[in-house]
């Protein structure tokens, strides 16, 4: 087990460089125009595949790290550049998460690689688990899924929303249910395989922000899957259901084993954007004379920036806290995971939002960039669990008690 350490290795400082500079000469530039045209930006994916980032080499060997710390390093990088953008690049992560944390060995070998593609045949991955009636309440998912034993199949059938690279992905990992009488614990994971007959992409969103990332519904009519694309495999989910219904511990939950992995990253993710509202504005800060002198001579706007710097260290290392435990196996006692996303999302937003006004009349138009960063910043309190669910967490992880 690799101890927590405030000093990045030689290989991550050579990642974060790395990626930081792709950020800046790549994302950035772009930023604007794949924001106002709400599209997924094909040809900045494809440098990122072109270069490696975008790769299941990349995403593995980042995963692979002792620490923990290479996958917000680089998150924190990305969206620092765009979060849209990072999201088009890195929302087949989200797949990649939902198979880790479900599938065997054989799975993982056979799947992953497929949610990327090559440089020349590039594919995407969706994670679907949201449902028009079922966001934060995880246990009250209505996609069903029901074995044909006769051909071993299972048979899908349900509408996912709010769902990244839904329906334009090329493989689905869809959560559904497969005993509704035992809620949260009755449900499995199930890769769709691309092309598969029965999945449609539905309604897509337009979106207060991340508008480069595509949103969208996916809709499951008799979606039927080979018995093999059940994470885990069926003997392992017969053995859980069974100790679900004698009331005894079913283990983790196929929803929730992904978003403990990824509560830190997305919580990197919304670091990154306020630390590149905090950069623009102290530079602006600096630079911008009012009664002839720098603004940020006056203490008003001087302990703003302090301010704003101080969160989003903390925010910061919460996270690399967060990923470090989920890396050595260490339980979340007191819901750290959700923390560090819990803070880092509102961090995000309050220092997206001093940013603005640190810029005044400027900081309102989207001339500028802070605007669409506190518009990015918003949706980090809510998917990946609501700000309030994360505070449920927390406050049943250190009370032991079921609050609700």
């Amino acid at each position: 087990m690799a101890d927590l350490s405030l000093d990045l290795n030689e290989d991550q400082l050579q990642i974060q460089k790395w990626v930081h500079d792709f950020a800046e000469s790549v994302i950035r530039p772009a930023a604007h125009e794949w924001d106002e045209r709400e599209e997924t930006p094909w040809p900045i994916i494809e440098e990122a595949a072109r270069i490696g980032l975008y790769s299941f080499e990349f995403v593995a060997n980042a995963f692979a790290d002792p620490t923990g710390i290479t996958m917000p390093l680089v998150n924190e990088e990305m969206s620092w550049g765009d979060a849209g953008i990072a999201l088009a690049i890195f929302g087949s992560t989200l797949g990649v998460a939902g198979i880790f944390a479900n599938g065997t060995q054989e799975q993982i070998l056979e799947w992953v690689p497929q949610c990327f593609g090559t440089p020349d045949d590039i594919k995407l991955a969706a994670f679907c688990v949201s449902e028009p009636d079922a966001g934060s309440d995880v246990s009250s998912l209505r996609t069903r899924a029901t074995y044909d034993e006769a051909s071993d199949t299972w048979v899908l059938n349900g509408t996912k929303t709010w769902i990244t690279n839904g329906g334009l992905a090329d493989l689905h990992v869809v959560v559904a249910s497969v005993d509704p009488a035992l809620g949260s614990r009755g449900q499995a994971s199930f890769v769709v395989p691309p092309g598969t007959p029965g999945l449609s992409q539905g309604q897509k969103f337009k979106k207060m922000g991340i508008r480069a990332s595509h949103t969208a519904e996916v809709i499951l009519d008799d979606c039927r899957v080979p018995g093999s694309c059940l994470l885990g495999g069926k003997e392992r989910l017969d053995e859980r259901l069974a100790r679900a219904r004698e009331g005894r511990s079913s283990s983790s939950q196929a929803a929730m084993a992904t978003f403990e992995a990824s509560r830190p990253i997305v919580g990197a993710q919304a670091v990154g954007i306020a630390r590149a509202a905090y950069e623009y504005a102290l530079q602006y800060a600096k630079e911008r004379k009012q009664f002839g002198r720098a603004i940020i001579e006056n203490q008003a706007i001087a302990f703003k920036l302090a301010d704003m710097k101080m969160h989003i260290d903390a925010a910061r290392l919460l996270c690399w806290r967060a990923a470090w435990m989920g890396k050595a196996g260490k339980p979340f006692s007191a819901g750290e995971g959700s923390m560090s996303k819990l803070f880092a999302g509102e961090t995000a937003v309050w220092v997206t939002e001093q940013a603005i006004q640190v810029l005044g009349g400027y900081g309102y138009v989207r001339d500028y960039p802070v605007e669409r960063w506190h518009r990015d910043a918003k949706i980090y309190t809510i998917f990946e669990g609501t700000s309030e669910i994360q505070r449920l967490i927390i406050a049943r992880a250190i009370s032991g008690m079921h609050i609700q």
